[in-house]
């Protein structure tokens, strides 16, 4: 899970991790860094070719991120989803992170892996230590 530059210049990450460890989930790890523009390109690089794809690397490596790692059951990562809400802050619900907190689709706060694979392939890319 990312708090994206938006979430950490707002004063945010404390109440999303507030919100992750209310869940029941537990960080395995955390760091706060900027997101280099090559990591940056890597992480969304099943979105390279789109129009939107330099917007993305330019505002995830502007500025501080917390990069985590969150533990749970199994299908963890379809819990922070579900946390998360859906991409876009209009449409998400009340009471997750974006329906609450977040405007923009473009500045929404929050990143988390969509799957099981890409769950061990970021894990790897932000924590290539981590075993």
């Amino acid at each position: 899970m990312i708090c994206k530059p938006d979430a950490v210049e707002r004063g945010l990450a404390g109440e999303i991790l507030a919100r992750i460890e209310a869940k029941g989930l537990r960080l395995a790890a955390a760091e706060l860094r900027v997101i280099e523009p090559d990591v940056a390109e890597l992480h969304y690089a099943e979105h390279r070719g789109q129009p939107f794809f330099d917007g993305l690397v330019k505002f995830i490596s502007r500025s501080p991120s917390l990069v985590m790692v969150v533990e749970g059951p199994e299908d963890t990562w379809r819990i922070v989803r579900s946390l998360m809400g859906v991409t876009n802050p209009a449409d998400a619900a009340p009471g997750t992170i974006r329906g609450d907190l977040a405007t923009m689709t473009s500045e929404n706060l929050v990143h988390g892996s969509d799957g099981p694979d890409s769950a061990r392939r970021e894990i790897a890319l932000f924590f290539p230590t981590l075993r």
